[in-house]
């Protein structure tokens, strides 16, 4: 292997580097000959207007930037080719590299490369063509831009020279693996843009896309969808570019306890499927909400045991006069009041806009329910708003609790709720559930209909994090693979060792088995290869 000097010129800056000539493009063939040696089917061709049902995983050895408080130089390990091997022979063809790059920049200069990092990166593609796996490169962290801390100096929305710096990192992968078939290797330019315009976003995207053609013509290039993935954009039809979502919804469910999520107030155990009611209680007297938006919320149920129920208040806006009524009796009520200082709430927070504290109680209060209740209903009578975020229900004297989450979306009705009892499957039921159709009307029809306008479309990441229940996360993975099953749409889980993942998830409700060395959670596998 020898190497060569690459010097890469964009408006008068020069990006330096080493570049291996071992060109991995211009092993093709052999690695052709090693898919039929290997027994593994051929991978499919790929296109912007269509992308095949690739099915795999993130892999995430450089992910994020490891490194010794005394080093400047990235400490992160190579990829592992056993990955490869091993997803290759569980059936699956699809990897996605998310990757920060600092990584393989040197002392936190972006116009200084490191080699040795881009060859560990050259070797993950070579393992894809050995393994007959497809890998899609992701710029996780690029130069201006990453949903991770910490936050980016510059922009890349809209710094000019931040551009030109980021399309000279894309330009050197683009000109470094020009020799590899788009069916074995592509670009996903960045992860999950948020707050910024669909206009600077498409700019930005078309610049890359730009210098990456400059070098590969016809290198496949997928831009993830706005709104953290969620928001398709249909621009990208028209540069050629397709498009990644992401399988993260209902977010409570997927990242329950997660340590990175930042959440106000108490998340109990999650559930699936699940009722779907608004925590939202408006006064009669907020007449710019609709007449629905300010109904009680009413629990439907035959309360033959008295009952405790659990009010979980998380904010109060102003103030709020709450009342509990049984088959229409207040069984009670209290006034929350907002305000500076001390108090019972855990913080006190003025808003300018509106000249009101709004304070955050996230604070539990027991209500006695009669034996004998056929409804519950509560509502705020008098004042501004307040949200519930959950209720919790339990016989007296016993400790077990069934517990209905509740939503925060301004605005929306309330709703009714049917209790079936502390000994039913699924204990909270209602006009709206939060299932497998849901799923298909929330997040899967607008990408049909990108689909159906041209555009190329796959789940870039999907999974939930080792706290939500194991039961509940194979019921939500399987409502989640058919539906992608049934709209022709590739996925790729975001872990394959680790919290999200088949091996090694470290989940305390799993029976695990060895797998070559591994803790594999062979239900979780065994749903994913079914679909």
């Amino acid at each position: 292997m020898t190497l060569r000097i690459l010097i890469l010129r964009y408006g008068g800056a020069i990006l330096l580097g080493l570049v291996s000539c071992f060109a991995i493009g211009d092993h093709a063939a052999a690695s052709d000959a090693a898919i039929v040696a290997n027994g593994t089917t051929e991978l499919p061709q790929a296109s912007a207007q269509h992308l095949p049902r690739w099915r795999g995983f993130n892999l995430l050895e450089k992910f994020y930037l490891k490194q010794r408080d005394d080093s400047s130089v990235a400490e992160n390990g190579p990829y592992l080719e056993d990955d490869f091997r091993m997803i290759g022979d569980l059936g699956f063809n699809f990897v996605r590299l998310p990757m920060d790059y600092r990584i393989w920049i040197k002392n936190g200069d972006w116009n200084q490369i490191n080699e040795e990092q881009l060859q560990q990166i050259d070797q993950a593609v070579e393992w894809g063509q050995r393994y007959g796996v497809h890998v899609m490169m992701n710029f996780h962290r690029a130069p201006g831009y990453t949903v991770a801390s910490p936050a980016e100096p510059t922009s890349l929305w809209t710094d000019a020279s931040t551009q030109k710096v980021c399309a000279k990192h894309w330009a050197m992968f683009a000109k470094r693996y020009r020799n590899v078939p788009s069916r074995s290797l592509s670009f996903n330019l960045f992860n999950e843009p948020s707050d910024v315009s669909v206009e600077k976003y498409v700019e930005v995207v078309r610049k890359m896309a730009e210098v990456i053609r400059r070098e590969d013509p016809d290198r496949l290039i997928v831009a993830d969808a706005l709104n953290w993935g969620s928001e398709p954009v249909p621009a990208m039809i028209g540069l050629n570019v397709a498009q990644s979502t992401r399988g993260y919804t209902p977010f409570d469910l997927t990242h329950y306890k997660a340590e990175w999520v930042n959440e106000e107030g108490v998340r109990s155990i999650p559930s699936w499927p699940r009722v779907s009611a608004g925590g939202f209680l408006y006064a009669p007297g907020k007449n710019d909400l609709s007449k629905e938006a300010r109904m009680p919320l009413q629990i439907n149920g035959d309360f033959k045991k008295q009952q405790t129920l659990r009010i979980h208040v998380n904010k109060v806006s102003a103030r709020a006069n709450f009342v509990v009524r049984a088959d229409g009796d207040t069984v009670w009520e209290k006034s929350f009041v907002c305000g500076p200082g001390q108090g019972e709430w855990k913080k006190s927070v003025y808003k300018s806009e509106w000249k009101v504290y709004e304070n955050q109680y996230d604070r539990s209060y027991d209500v006695v329910i009669p034996a004998g209740t056929q409804q519950i209903e509560l509502a705020v009578t008098d004042g501004d708003w307040m949200l519930i975020e959950e209720l919790g229900f339990r016989i007296n004297g016993n400790d077990a609790e069934q517990v209905l989450r509740l939503g925060r979306d301004w605005g929306g009705k309330p709703g009714q709720v049917t209790f079936q009892g502390h000994d039913a499957k699924i204990p909270f039921v209602g006009p709206v559930m939060e299932d497998r159709q849901w799923l298909w009307e929330k997040s899967i029809v607008p990408w049909v209909k990108a689909k159906q306008r041209g555009s190329g479309v796959m789940v870039g990441e999907f999974g939930c994090y080792k706290y939500t229940p194991h039961a509940d996360t194979l019921r939500w993975m399987e409502d989640c693979l058919v539906n992608w099953q049934k709209a022709d749409m590739g996925w790729a889980l975001w872990n394959f060792r680790g919290p999200f993942g088949v091996l090694d998830s470290e989940r305390l409700d799993v029976n695990y088995e060895d797998y070559r060395g591994y803790e594999l959670d062979r239900k979780m596998l065994e749903l994913l290869q079914k679909h």
